[in-house]
């Protein structure tokens, strides 16, 4: 994720969101979504899943369909365990929001299959006065499996 970027709010973009998540009246509300924010990641010029005009694109099948994977990381690849989003305000239509991200807390736990290690990430997502609108905590987990006897 790119250390900041901004992130449009426009309606067109919140009906297709509306659709693309089973809202009945998404022709009929504009009403933002609580779930939208996760949505700015199309605007972050660093997504690692977005494509890119001119590089080959991982794509999204089970097979990759061009470039390597943008999720290897040491270990395991990550898995996306939970995602929480704490609303300050409503999000408005019209209004852009600068989004920033940083590393939370980590931490492990002994699972059956093995040791399991937990990272969180904080996004904020601030309006043009820099006041918070929404703070979003994603957390990840690496499974490491548990050597055979």
């Amino acid at each position: 994720m790119a250390d900041e970027f901004r992130f449009p709010v426009e309606a067109t973009h919140v009906l297709f969101f509306r659709r693309a998540v089973g809202y009945a009246d998404a022709e009929t509300s504009s009403a933002v979504p609580p779930t939208f924010p996760i949505a700015a990641a199309q605007f972050d010029p660093a997504y690692p899943l977005r494509p890119k005009p001119g590089e080959k694109w991982f794509g999204s099948g089970k097979e990759a369909s061009g470039g390597a994977s943008p999720r290897v990381a040491e270990g395991p690849p990550p898995l996306h365990a939970e995602q929480h989003f704490e609303y300050h305000r409503p999000i408005r239509i019209g209004e852009t929001l600068t989004v920033t991200s940083e590393p939370g807390k980590t931490w492990e736990r002994e699972g059956r299959a093995g040791t399991l290690k937990f990272a969180e990430r904080i996004t904020r997502y601030r309006d043009e006065d820099g006041a918070d609108v929404v703070t979003g905590r994603s957390v990840s987990v690496q499974v490491f499996p548990k050597e055979a006897p």
